[in-house]
């Protein structure tokens, strides 16, 4: 079997072999070609020492050195080339207190977490399969190399990019790697929340984001952070139509949580505060009722940027198709039936062709028009403009200077 491999990767595996070295394309990219996905990027394994790697290309990067692994420049791109090792023992459940350079492939090979990764290609070789990782494509399937118990025990992240392979290719995780998952999962304490918001992240941001539940499942949301723990996943719902932005997933799969919870969720996960911000915007609104008024839909778009609006729209129009957007208890009888969310993409668009004002740069007086009126400076100005602000959201005809410092006359 042959895989289309890039110029740049075959002549790093000339080079090295022209020179009486083994190398090969491995991990991911002989996965992901095998599979007809494209590659994210290609790692290159070697019987050539790092010092051996840098003598031979002309731009090298130290990326980790130590470890084996050197990245090696081509037109602008970097490729690591890693040298065969053995790992030492893992003391921290996270990384190796030491690693042995191998001549051997099968021994780099046999450090691997699943079988699916552990393959390795060249033109001249073809697929280097020790452990059955084709099958495993095949069959759609994660399996650990060896025994799951000592690669959950060597690296506990491996627990979630588990279940993250899982959802990203829809494969299966075997019977006994999810046995093992189960008994290994406390050992996630050991990994760095940064590092577990991350495999969430692709989690969610997969094809089958659903299986976020996954973690629960298997018993290793304790492990997660409290905050995760205690979501109420039973009524997850993250339709995958919607698109794969970690603030759009992350915002579906937290908006049956309170507002504070969501946030502390993503707190807890060391999430980026643009992130964090994004998401607490919309997620009191993503259940909101909203009614088909203009008057209070410029209200709505009043609290957030267009942009975060159209996000909203994205996620009440994906959250229709699975289930009612109306948060439990806030319908009564004598509320007029809220607007779907086609109706309220239109109005928006009708709000935003018509040029009405719904936030404050785009009103008509500004704090020095309210100086210069006479007002003294303080939070009165501050005030006025929202007062002001608030009046034209349902009135946007009068966003007019003159008719505005009229109303600051007559009111304030």
């Amino acid at each position: 079997m042959r895989i289309a491999v890039p110029q740049a990767v075959e002549q790093i595996i000339e080079t090295l072999t022209c020179h009486g070295y083994e190398a090969y394309a491995v991990g991911g990219c002989v996965r992901d070609s095998l599979l007809g996905r494209e590659p994210g990027d290609w790692d290159i394994t070697t019987s050539a020492s790092p010092y051996q790697v840098k003598e031979l290309f002309r731009r090298t990067i130290d990326t980790g050195i130590l470890h084996g692994t050197v990245t090696v420049m081509k037109n602008h791109v970097g490729y690591e080339v890693t040298t065969y090792r053995v790992d030492g023992e893992y003391e921290d459940g996270r990384h190796p207190k030491s690693v042995e350079f191998t001549s051997d492939l099968r021994e780099d090979l046999c450090r691997r977490d699943f079988t699916i990764n552990a393959m390795a290609y060249s033109h001249e070789t073809g697929i280097v399969d020790i452990f059955g990782g084709v099958k495993d494509l095949q069959m759609g399937i994660i399996r650990c190399v060896g025994n799951p118990l000592d690669r959950f025990r060597e690296d506990a992240l491996r627990i979630l990019r588990a279940m993250r392979f899982s959802a990203q290719l829809g494969f299966e995780i075997e019977e006994t790697t999810r046995t093992a998952i189960e008994e290994i999962a406390p050992n996630l304490e050991k990994v760095s929340k940064e590092r577990i918001q991350v495999e969430l992240t692709k989690l969610l941001c997969s094809s089958h984001p659903e299986q976020i539940t996954d973690v629960y499942a298997m018993g290793a949301s304790p492990f997660v952070s409290l905050a995760f723990h205690e979501i109420d996943h039973s009524q997850v719902c993250i339709p995958s139509i919607l698109p794969a932005k970690k603030h759009i997933r992350w915002a579906a799969f937290l908006k049956d949580t309170s507002r504070e919870k969501a946030v502390q969720v993503l707190k807890d996960l060391k999430m980026d505060n643009a992130t964090i911000s994004r998401i607490q915007t919309l997620h009191p609104w993503i259940l909101f009722p909203i009614r088909a008024d203009k008057a209070e839909l410029r209200r709505v778009m009043s609290q957030m940027e267009p942009e975060w609006f159209d996000d909203l729209l994205v996620l009440r129009e994906a959250m229709e198709l699975g289930q009612t957007v109306f948060a439990p208890g806030e319908i009564t009888e004598k509320i007029v039936k809220p607007a779907k969310a086609g109706t309220l993409k239109q109005m928006a668009a009708e709000i935003r062709e018509a040029g009405d004002c719904t936030c404050l740069k785009d009103l008509a007086v500004t704090g020095k028009d309210l100086l210069a009126y006479g007002m003294k400076p303080g939070k009165q100005i501050g005030e006025t403009l929202s007062g002001l602000l608030d009046y034209v959201l349902s009135h946007p005809e009068e966003n007019q200077k003159e008719q505005l410092l009229k109303l600051v006359k007559d009111r304030y």
